[in-house]
């Protein structure tokens, strides 16, 4: 019988993935949900998921949270900066308690990217590819729900302002992308043994979904909901300086902006079929995540 174990239970991402597990047929007891809050997963504990406490931060509770784990969804931590030393704790404590697999949740071409946000990914990677254990790199594109949680936003300003150009956002929802990582964990294309160079398996998945500009993105919004909205483009400096204007310090507008410029490079679009094939089904197209935005 295999345990799984999924981080960040209590997160979007890493609820929607218990769900997923336990809608596949996966016995209750045979997952485990880490949280670094438990009673924040009362829901999942309810229907007889394992609930352990396991904080990125505190390295002590992980051993407790792995044990008997045979599979292990990494899901990745939500603070800049800090990734790394989390990361590698969660990966020692792994290697200790003998878990077999670790899919990680890592960034759309991590092997050859300008986003600001790959460096911690590039590293976990790393460390996963030097632990000795079998892993899936599921590289993650962007959610739809970035966009979408601003619907309110858009459609009172009646534009999107960015400096994307007409650079492509392979997005999906968080849903879609929960869907491809509990497929992944079952799966057992990343078991085995070493190869002859004494390398561990290490399965690669860049996913995305249906790719959209950002003026695609503004007529799609208009269609669904009536009101006009357009996207106004801006150099990088420019638009940095206009989210100084609405109360960013230099940095973080520097880094939404650096965001925008490497969409603009390419580096959020992939023609990679994965998202599908591991879904078995198209992933769901921009119109309907706005619709169900929309409500």
């Amino acid at each position: 019988m295999t345990t799984y174990a999924v981080t960040g239970s209590t997160g979007h991402l890493g609820h929607l993935v218990v769900e997923e597990l336990l809608s596949r047929g996966v016995p209750a007891a045979d997952i485990v949900a880490i949280a670094r809050t438990p009673e924040k997963a009362a829901d999942l504990a309810e229907r007889g998921v394992q609930v352990r406490e396991g904080d990125y931060d505190r390295p002590e509770t992980l051993p407790g949270a792995l044990a008997g784990v045979q599979r292990l969804l990494l899901v990745s931590g939500s603070e800049p900066g800090a990734r790394v030393p989390q990361h590698t704790a969660v990966i020692n404590a792994a290697q200790a308690a003998g878990v077999e697999r670790i899919a990680y949740t890592s960034i759309l071409k991590a092997d050859d990217t300008s986003n600001p946000l790959a460096g911690e990914h590039q590293a976990t990677e790393q460390v996963l590819r030097a632990s000795g254990i079998p892993a899936t790199l599921l590289r993650n594109g962007w959610y739809t729900e970035n966009y979408t949680d601003r619907l309110a936003e858009y459609l009172e300003r009646g534009e999107i302002v960015g400096a994307a150009a007409d650079g492509k956002v392979s997005a999906a929802p968080r849903a879609d992308y929960a869907g491809a990582a509990a497929s992944a964990l079952l799966a057992d294309d990343a078991a085995g043994s070493a190869a002859d160079d004494g390398t561990v398996p290490v399965v690669v998945h860049e996913l995305g979904g249906p790719a959209f500009t950002f003026a695609e993105l503004a007529a799609t919004i208009s269609e669904v909901t009536g009101t006009a909205v357009t996207y106004r483009d801006l150099s990088v400096a420019d638009y940095a300086a206009e989210l100084q204007q609405v109360g960013l310090d230099a940095g973080t507008a520097g880094f939404v902006a650096a965001l925008d410029a490497s969409i603009a490079a390419g580096d959020l679009e992939t023609d990679s079929d994965d998202l599908e094939r591991l879904l078995g089904r198209p992933a769901t197209p921009l119109v309907d995540v706005v619709r169900a935005a929309q409500g």
